[in-house]
């Protein structure tokens, strides 16, 4: 695995999108559009403490101990190396709940069916949902199917909910990071992103790129068993990767950061994959990786821990937290510049995660 360097070089900057009054593929992107229409249409309907704490999920007043996130899942194909829809629609959800430092406890699954969707293609959809169930320990408990006309749902479209219980001495957030902490993700980047992107559009390269899904729970229960409180920031980099997790993340806490590029574990099949398709893989959806966020004394543990995990192995150290330009993430080059690394106006990849 290396780092990918000359990212400075890498694609040019998206054109800028026309203000428009119809939905595009952009707002859904986990960039610029994404924030600019929660922040314009849901916020102000919907808006209320719990919902504009914007985490991974919602701590539910009155049962402080309950955690619920939901999360819909749309992909084409609906399979891929390394996993298929059902894997994402578990494991997704359970990260989620997961990021928030609580235990996954149960899942809801609701699937919308297009007409003409095989019967064999879903049945491994659903066995990939059941296996993922199996190995977590986690059940899903109810759920709703519907079906569309042909035509109407890229084959499959699945939405699952998640309950976890939080404890009161673990409470990672996206407003706890502070100056000086050390950024630690816990995996190679951008290997999801890439191996949809490689079946979708009959691409090969010299070693296969497999999807990362996996449930990070209990890699999430190695850290909190260890250091607690010292984890001040969970996240998993999924739609808009880890640029977008990251931009999330020093918005919240009021914080600068500073990454430096030839930390990033990019494995080189994604590096190469990424320079050929003029892709950045910091904005490449991860299913099976988190970024922590952690107290500078703690760092060195934390970073020995996962990468004595068999889900971290891979882990490295990234970057710090700093005082400098609070809400501004930035990326030290291999070749001795410094770029911003901002939230994209639009989407590289679409329907991914």
């Amino acid at each position: 695995m290396t780092a990918m360097h000359g990212l400075a070089e890498g694609p040019a900057c998206p054109a800028p999108v026309a203000e428009t009054e119809r939905i595009q593929l952009g707002h859904g992107s986990g960039g610029k559009l994404s924030a600019e229409l929660l922040r314009t249409h849901f916020l102000p309907r919907f808006g209320n403490p719990i919902l504009l704490a914007l985490g991974d999920g919602a701590v539910v007043p009155g049962a402080e101990t309950l955690v619920v996130s939901t999360d819909s899942f749309v992909v084409r194909p609906l399979e891929f190396p390394g996993g298929n829809i059902g894997h994402l629609a578990v494991h997704g959800t359970l990260n989620d709940v997961a990021m928030m430092g609580a235990v996954p406890r149960y899942l809801t699954a609701a699937f919308v069916l297009e007409e003409g969707l095989e019967l064999t293609v879903l049945d491994r959809v659903l066995d990939a949902m059941a296996g993922a169930s199996r190995a977590t320990g986690i059940p899903i408990v109810t759920g709703d199917t519907k079906v569309v006309e042909h035509g109407k749902a890229d084959g499959l479209y699945i939405t699952t909910t998640g309950i976890g219980s939080l404890g009161a001495d673990f409470r990672p957030g996206p407003d706890r990071a502070a100056v000086g902490d050390i950024i630690l993700v816990s995996g190679p980047v951008g290997c999801h992103g890439i191996a949809v992107l490689a079946v979708r559009d009959g691409l090969t390269f010299d070693a296969e790129v497999e999807s990362d899904t996996a449930s990070l729970y209990p890699l999430v229960a190695s850290l909190r068993s260890e250091l607690g409180d010292a984890i001040h920031v969970l996240r998993d980099p999924t739609r808009g990767g880890m640029a977008s997790a990251l931009n999330e993340i020093a918005q919240a806490s009021g914080v600068g950061m500073r990454l430096t590029e030839e930390s990033l574990p990019i494995p080189e099949p994604v590096a190469a994959a990424c320079a050929m398709l003029g892709l950045d893989p910091l904005y490449i959806a991860n299913e099976g990786v988190l970024v922590a966020v952690v107290a500078a004394r703690a760092a060195s543990q934390a970073l020995a821990i996962m990468q004595g995990h068999a889900l971290g192995r891979g882990a490295a150290r990234i970057g710090q937290v700093i005082a400098d330009r609070p809400g501004l993430v930035r990326l030290a080059t291999g070749i001795g510049g410094e770029r911003i690394v901002d939230l994209l106006p639009g989407d590289q990849l679409p329907r991914i995660c």
